[in-house]
Protein backbone atom coordinates (compact mmCIF):
# COMPACT_ATOMS: atom_id res chain seq x y z
CA UNK A 1 0.00 0.00 0.00
CA UNK A 2 1.11 3.57 -0.43
CA UNK A 3 1.15 5.23 2.28
CA UNK A 4 -0.14 9.03 2.30
CA UNK A 5 2.66 11.77 2.72
CA UNK A 6 1.22 14.31 5.46
CA UNK A 7 1.44 18.28 4.64
CA UNK A 8 2.51 20.04 7.80
CA UNK A 9 -0.22 22.38 9.44
CA UNK A 10 -1.05 25.40 7.94
CA UNK A 11 1.50 28.05 9.68
CA UNK A 12 -0.42 30.86 8.20
CA UNK A 13 -3.82 29.92 9.88
CA UNK A 14 -2.21 29.20 13.06
CA UNK A 15 -0.99 32.95 13.06
CA UNK A 16 -4.58 33.88 11.86
CA UNK A 17 -5.73 32.19 14.95
CA UNK A 18 -3.80 33.86 17.44
CA UNK A 19 -4.12 37.01 16.25
CA UNK A 20 -7.76 37.12 16.64
CA UNK A 21 -7.72 35.41 19.83
CA UNK A 22 -5.74 38.56 20.78
CA UNK A 23 -7.89 40.93 19.17
CA UNK A 24 -11.22 39.54 21.12
CA UNK A 25 -12.76 41.00 23.81
CA UNK A 26 -11.32 39.82 26.85
CA UNK A 27 -6.99 39.99 28.13
CA UNK A 28 -5.18 38.42 25.51
CA UNK A 29 -4.42 34.50 26.88
CA UNK A 30 -6.98 34.74 29.45
CA UNK A 31 -8.85 31.45 28.03
CA UNK A 32 -5.56 29.48 28.72
CA UNK A 33 -4.86 26.14 26.91
CA UNK A 34 -8.70 27.28 24.69
CA UNK A 35 -6.74 29.22 23.09
CA UNK A 36 -3.53 27.19 22.11
CA UNK A 37 -6.37 24.51 20.91
CA UNK A 38 -8.07 27.21 19.03
CA UNK A 39 -4.62 27.56 17.63
CA UNK A 40 -4.62 23.82 16.58
CA UNK A 41 -7.67 23.72 15.52
CA UNK A 42 -7.11 26.54 12.67
CA UNK A 43 -3.70 24.78 11.81
CA UNK A 44 -5.56 21.69 11.09
CA UNK A 45 -7.52 23.19 9.05
CA UNK A 46 -5.40 25.55 7.08
CA UNK A 47 -8.34 28.68 7.87
CA UNK A 48 -9.39 31.03 10.37
CA UNK A 49 -11.68 29.89 11.98
CA UNK A 50 -11.88 26.69 11.48
CA UNK A 51 -14.60 24.61 10.76
CA UNK A 52 -17.12 23.55 13.98
CA UNK A 53 -15.93 20.17 15.09
CA UNK A 54 -19.51 18.55 14.23
CA UNK A 55 -20.58 15.77 14.24
CA UNK A 56 -18.32 13.77 15.61
CA UNK A 57 -17.85 9.72 15.89
CA UNK A 58 -15.90 7.60 18.13
CA UNK A 59 -14.19 5.08 16.12
CA UNK A 60 -13.54 1.41 18.13
CA UNK A 61 -10.89 -0.93 16.75
CA UNK A 62 -11.66 -4.32 17.99
CA UNK A 63 -8.71 -6.82 17.76
CA UNK A 64 -7.44 -10.25 19.68
CA UNK A 65 -4.19 -10.97 20.76
CA UNK A 66 -2.41 -14.04 20.83
CA UNK A 67 0.39 -12.84 23.54
CA UNK A 68 -3.31 -13.67 25.73
CA UNK A 69 -1.81 -17.43 25.97
CA UNK A 70 0.76 -16.28 28.13
CA UNK A 71 -1.30 -15.56 30.85
CA UNK A 72 -1.27 -11.20 30.89
CA UNK A 73 -4.82 -11.07 31.89
CA UNK A 74 -7.59 -13.24 33.30
CA UNK A 75 -9.91 -11.69 31.26
CA UNK A 76 -11.08 -14.45 28.86
CA UNK A 77 -10.26 -13.78 25.06
CA UNK A 78 -13.87 -14.17 24.05
CA UNK A 79 -14.89 -10.92 26.29
CA UNK A 80 -13.53 -8.62 23.04
CA UNK A 81 -16.56 -10.17 21.12
CA UNK A 82 -18.66 -10.09 23.29
CA UNK A 83 -18.16 -6.42 23.81
CA UNK A 84 -18.39 -5.30 19.82
CA UNK A 85 -22.07 -6.89 19.94
CA UNK A 86 -22.37 -5.08 23.61
CA UNK A 87 -20.72 -1.58 21.37
CA UNK A 88 -23.32 -2.47 18.87
CA UNK A 89 -26.06 -2.61 21.11
CA UNK A 90 -25.65 0.67 23.04
CA UNK A 91 -24.62 -0.85 26.28
CA UNK A 92 -20.75 -0.05 26.87
CA UNK A 93 -19.50 3.14 28.52
CA UNK A 94 -18.25 4.35 25.76
CA UNK A 95 -21.90 4.44 23.88
CA UNK A 96 -22.98 6.06 27.28
CA UNK A 97 -20.33 9.10 27.43
CA UNK A 98 -20.62 9.51 23.25
CA UNK A 99 -24.77 10.19 23.58
CA UNK A 100 -23.71 12.52 26.74
CA UNK A 101 -21.74 14.60 24.54
CA UNK A 102 -23.84 14.35 21.08
CA UNK A 103 -21.05 11.57 19.48
CA UNK A 104 -21.94 8.81 17.11
CA UNK A 105 -20.03 5.49 18.02
CA UNK A 106 -18.91 2.90 14.92
CA UNK A 107 -16.74 -0.40 15.40
CA UNK A 108 -14.29 -1.67 12.97
CA UNK A 109 -13.46 -5.44 13.53
CA UNK A 110 -9.74 -5.55 12.13
CA UNK A 111 -8.56 -8.65 14.37
CA UNK A 112 -11.24 -10.41 16.52
CA UNK A 113 -10.43 -14.01 16.82
CA UNK A 114 -13.91 -15.18 17.53
CA UNK A 115 -16.67 -14.63 14.36
CA UNK A 116 -18.72 -11.54 14.61
CA UNK A 117 -21.82 -11.60 13.44
CA UNK A 118 -23.29 -8.73 10.92
CA UNK A 119 -24.66 -6.39 13.66
CA UNK A 120 -25.88 -2.43 13.12
CA UNK A 121 -22.40 -0.12 13.43
CA UNK A 122 -19.91 -2.64 13.15
CA UNK A 123 -17.92 -2.98 9.66
CA UNK A 124 -15.48 -5.35 9.28
CA UNK A 125 -12.64 -4.99 7.94
CA UNK A 126 -10.64 -8.13 9.17
CA UNK A 127 -7.15 -8.97 8.87
CA UNK A 128 -6.36 -11.37 10.72
CA UNK A 129 -8.45 -14.18 13.37
CA UNK A 130 -6.53 -12.37 16.15
CA UNK A 131 -2.58 -12.13 16.08
CA UNK A 132 -0.04 -15.06 16.84
CA UNK A 133 1.59 -15.32 20.14
CA UNK A 134 4.35 -12.86 20.16
CA UNK A 135 6.24 -14.85 23.08
CA UNK A 136 6.53 -17.20 20.56
CA UNK A 137 7.34 -15.45 17.29
CA UNK A 138 6.41 -12.17 15.36
CA UNK A 139 2.86 -11.46 16.31
CA UNK A 140 1.83 -10.01 12.78
CA UNK A 141 3.66 -10.59 9.08
CA UNK A 142 4.81 -7.24 7.49
CA UNK A 143 1.58 -7.50 4.85
CA UNK A 144 -0.79 -8.31 7.61
CA UNK A 145 0.48 -4.70 9.17
CA UNK A 146 0.25 -2.89 5.57
CA UNK A 147 -3.38 -4.60 5.61
CA UNK A 148 -4.53 -2.97 8.94
CA UNK A 149 -2.91 0.39 8.44
CA UNK A 150 -4.79 0.42 5.48
CA UNK A 151 -7.60 -0.57 6.98
CA UNK A 152 -7.27 2.37 9.50
CA UNK A 153 -7.00 4.79 6.36
CA UNK A 154 -9.90 3.01 4.90
CA UNK A 155 -11.91 3.92 7.50
CA UNK A 156 -10.81 7.18 8.57
CA UNK A 157 -11.34 8.55 4.79
CA UNK A 158 -15.14 6.50 5.03
CA UNK A 159 -16.12 8.51 8.03
CA UNK A 160 -14.64 12.35 6.57
CA UNK A 161 -16.65 11.32 3.14
CA UNK A 162 -20.28 10.13 5.55
CA UNK A 163 -19.72 13.78 6.91
CA UNK A 164 -17.97 13.69 10.29
CA UNK A 165 -15.50 16.52 10.75
CA UNK A 166 -13.88 15.14 14.18
CA UNK A 167 -12.84 11.46 14.97
CA UNK A 168 -12.32 9.97 18.31
CA UNK A 169 -9.74 6.58 18.89
CA UNK A 170 -11.53 4.26 20.40
CA UNK A 171 -10.30 0.48 20.88
CA UNK A 172 -11.08 -3.24 22.39
CA UNK A 173 -8.90 -6.08 22.70
CA UNK A 174 -8.36 -8.42 25.43
CA UNK A 175 -4.58 -8.05 26.57
CA UNK A 176 -4.19 -5.54 24.39
CA UNK A 177 -2.03 -3.39 26.83
CA UNK A 178 0.31 -6.12 26.83
CA UNK A 179 1.12 -5.27 23.38
CA UNK A 180 0.68 -1.25 23.75
CA UNK A 181 3.50 -1.87 26.47
CA UNK A 182 5.98 -3.30 24.71
CA UNK A 183 4.84 -0.26 21.36
CA UNK A 184 5.44 1.90 24.21
CA UNK A 185 9.11 0.66 24.64
CA UNK A 186 10.28 0.27 21.73
CA UNK A 187 9.48 3.84 20.25
CA UNK A 188 10.53 5.27 23.37
CA UNK A 189 13.24 3.41 24.92
CA UNK A 190 11.53 2.85 28.31
CA UNK A 191 12.07 0.22 31.18
CA UNK A 192 9.36 -2.31 30.80
CA UNK A 193 8.85 -1.87 34.50
CA UNK A 194 7.80 1.70 33.83
CA UNK A 195 5.63 1.03 30.76
CA UNK A 196 3.51 -1.95 31.98
CA UNK A 197 0.65 -1.32 33.90
CA UNK A 198 -2.54 -3.24 34.99
CA UNK A 199 -4.53 -3.10 32.73
CA UNK A 200 -8.22 -4.52 33.63
CA UNK A 201 -6.75 -4.03 37.28
CA UNK A 202 -4.72 -6.87 37.40
CA UNK A 203 -3.02 -8.55 40.67
CA UNK A 204 0.56 -8.23 41.55
CA UNK A 205 1.43 -11.87 40.32
CA UNK A 206 -0.07 -11.19 37.05
CA UNK A 207 1.54 -7.80 36.74
CA UNK A 208 4.99 -9.55 37.62
CA UNK A 209 4.53 -12.03 34.59
CA UNK A 210 3.23 -9.57 32.25
CA UNK A 211 6.56 -7.16 32.93
CA UNK A 212 8.08 -10.63 32.40
CA UNK A 213 6.14 -11.32 28.98
CA UNK A 214 7.00 -7.17 27.87
CA UNK A 215 10.72 -7.76 29.10
CA UNK A 216 11.41 -11.16 27.17
CA UNK A 217 9.45 -10.49 23.92
CA UNK A 218 11.78 -6.93 23.69
CA UNK A 219 15.06 -9.06 24.28
CA UNK A 220 13.84 -11.69 21.54
CA UNK A 221 12.62 -9.14 18.81
CA UNK A 222 14.47 -6.26 19.45
CA UNK A 223 12.28 -4.12 17.69
CA UNK A 224 13.86 -0.86 15.84
CA UNK A 225 12.17 2.22 16.04
CA UNK A 226 13.48 3.19 13.02
CA UNK A 227 11.36 0.66 11.07
CA UNK A 228 7.90 1.19 13.02
CA UNK A 229 5.99 -1.12 10.44
CA UNK A 230 8.64 -3.90 11.59
CA UNK A 231 8.18 -2.74 15.40
CA UNK A 232 4.01 -2.82 14.89
CA UNK A 233 4.78 -6.77 13.42
CA UNK A 234 7.04 -7.96 15.69
CA UNK A 235 4.83 -6.86 18.93
CA UNK A 236 1.88 -4.72 18.04
CA UNK A 237 -1.57 -5.90 17.99
CA UNK A 238 -3.94 -5.43 14.53
CA UNK A 239 -6.03 -2.88 16.15
CA UNK A 240 -2.83 -0.45 17.03
CA UNK A 241 -1.23 -1.04 13.28
CA UNK A 242 -5.22 0.11 12.33
CA UNK A 243 -5.27 3.23 14.81
CA UNK A 244 -2.01 4.52 13.29
CA UNK A 245 -3.35 4.07 9.85
CA UNK A 246 -6.07 5.79 11.06
CA UNK A 247 -4.15 8.31 12.59
CA UNK A 248 -2.36 8.53 9.15
CA UNK A 249 -5.52 8.95 7.20
CA UNK A 250 -7.06 12.19 9.84
CA UNK A 251 -4.12 13.82 9.34
CA UNK A 252 -4.12 13.43 5.52
CA UNK A 253 -7.70 14.89 5.18
CA UNK A 254 -6.80 17.88 7.21
CA UNK A 255 -9.68 16.46 9.62
CA UNK A 256 -8.85 17.07 13.79
CA UNK A 257 -9.33 13.64 15.94
CA UNK A 258 -8.92 12.79 19.77
CA UNK A 259 -6.25 10.36 20.82
CA UNK A 260 -8.14 7.92 23.85
CA UNK A 261 -5.78 6.65 26.25
CA UNK A 262 -2.59 3.92 26.23
CA UNK A 263 -3.52 1.60 23.10
CA UNK A 264 -4.05 5.12 20.91
CA UNK A 265 -0.82 6.69 22.46
CA UNK A 266 0.94 3.57 21.55
CA UNK A 267 -0.67 3.99 17.52
CA UNK A 268 0.20 7.43 17.59
CA UNK A 269 4.03 6.90 18.73
CA UNK A 270 3.86 4.57 15.02
CA UNK A 271 1.86 7.27 13.07
CA UNK A 272 4.58 9.20 14.39
CA UNK A 273 7.60 7.01 13.41
CA UNK A 274 6.22 6.77 9.91
CA UNK A 275 5.99 10.67 9.20
CA UNK A 276 6.95 12.97 12.13
CA UNK A 277 4.40 15.67 10.36
CA UNK A 278 0.95 13.57 11.72
CA UNK A 279 1.77 15.31 15.44
CA UNK A 280 0.69 18.55 14.17
CA UNK A 281 -2.88 17.05 13.68
CA UNK A 282 -2.79 14.79 16.97
CA UNK A 283 -4.79 16.31 20.20
CA UNK A 284 -4.56 13.99 23.18
CA UNK A 285 -8.15 13.84 24.98
CA UNK A 286 -6.55 12.91 28.44
CA UNK A 287 -4.19 11.26 29.91
CA UNK A 288 -5.03 7.29 30.94
CA UNK A 289 -4.00 5.60 34.33
CA UNK A 290 -1.79 3.52 32.05
CA UNK A 291 2.00 4.19 33.05
CA UNK A 292 2.86 3.57 29.72
CA UNK A 293 0.16 6.60 28.46
CA UNK A 294 2.23 8.58 30.25
CA UNK A 295 5.43 7.72 28.65
CA UNK A 296 3.91 7.91 25.21
CA UNK A 297 2.57 11.20 25.62
CA UNK A 298 5.97 12.66 26.46
CA UNK A 299 8.00 11.45 24.40
CA UNK A 300 5.13 13.03 21.26
CA UNK A 301 5.35 16.03 23.16
CA UNK A 302 1.49 15.95 23.51
CA UNK A 303 -0.02 17.84 26.79
CA UNK A 304 -4.18 16.04 27.54
CA UNK A 305 -6.99 17.83 27.96
CA UNK A 306 -8.05 15.73 30.92
CA UNK A 307 -6.56 13.77 33.64
CA UNK A 308 -9.69 11.76 35.12
CA UNK A 309 -7.43 8.55 35.84
CA UNK A 310 -9.46 6.70 33.54
CA UNK A 311 -8.10 3.44 32.34
CA UNK A 312 -10.82 1.51 30.28
CA UNK A 313 -10.16 2.48 26.48
CA UNK A 314 -12.85 2.04 24.14
CA UNK A 315 -12.66 6.11 23.57
CA UNK A 316 -13.84 6.84 26.66
CA UNK A 317 -11.24 9.95 28.03
CA UNK A 318 -11.31 10.89 25.18
CA UNK A 319 -14.87 11.78 23.79
CA UNK A 320 -15.20 13.28 27.21
CA UNK A 321 -12.73 16.06 25.73
CA UNK A 322 -15.01 16.61 22.60
CA UNK A 323 -16.57 19.51 23.80
CA UNK A 324 -13.00 21.65 25.23
CA UNK A 325 -12.59 21.11 20.87
CA UNK A 326 -15.84 22.73 20.24
CA UNK A 327 -15.50 25.46 22.48
CA UNK A 328 -12.13 26.29 20.99
CA UNK A 329 -13.90 26.31 17.57
CA UNK A 330 -16.65 28.53 18.80
CA UNK A 331 -13.89 31.02 20.77
CA UNK A 332 -12.89 31.88 17.44
CA UNK A 333 -16.09 31.75 14.95
CA UNK A 334 -18.33 33.57 18.28
CA UNK A 335 -16.62 35.80 20.52
CA UNK A 336 -16.27 39.72 18.79
CA UNK A 337 -13.05 41.44 18.59
CA UNK A 338 -12.64 45.10 20.11
CA UNK A 339 -13.37 46.75 16.82
CA UNK A 340 -16.44 45.16 16.62
CA UNK A 341 -17.88 45.68 19.12
CA UNK A 342 -16.74 48.76 19.78
CA UNK A 343 -14.87 48.54 22.97
CA UNK A 344 -11.37 50.11 23.72
CA UNK A 345 -8.87 47.40 24.83
CA UNK A 346 -6.25 47.97 27.08
CA UNK A 347 -3.95 48.59 24.03
CA UNK A 348 -5.46 51.50 22.51
CA UNK A 349 -3.92 53.89 24.96
CA UNK A 350 -0.49 52.81 24.12
CA UNK A 351 -1.60 53.30 20.20
CA UNK A 352 -2.96 56.69 20.80
CA UNK A 353 -0.45 59.74 19.75
CA UNK A 354 1.46 61.46 22.29
CA UNK A 355 -0.22 64.64 24.13
CA UNK A 356 -3.37 63.52 23.54
CA UNK A 357 -5.92 64.64 21.00
CA UNK A 358 -5.36 67.59 18.71
CA UNK A 359 -7.07 70.82 19.65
Amino acid sequence: MHLPTITPVDGDARAAARARLDDMTKPPGSLGRIEDLAVTLAGIAGTCPPPLPDPAVVAVFAGDHGVHAQGVTPWPQEVTAQMVANFAAGGAAVNALARAVGADVRVVDVGVATDVPDLPGVTRRRVVPGTADLAAGPALTRDEVLACVAAGTATADGLVDAGYACLVTGDMGIANTTSAALLVCAFTGADPERATGRGTGIDDATLARKTAVVRAALARHRPDPADPLGVLGAVGGAEHAALAGFVLGWADRRVPVLLDGVNAGAAALAAAALDPAVLGYCVAGHRSAEPGHRLALGHLGLDPLLDLGLRLGEGTGAVLALPLLRAAARALHDVATFGDAGITDAGSAERAPAGGAPA
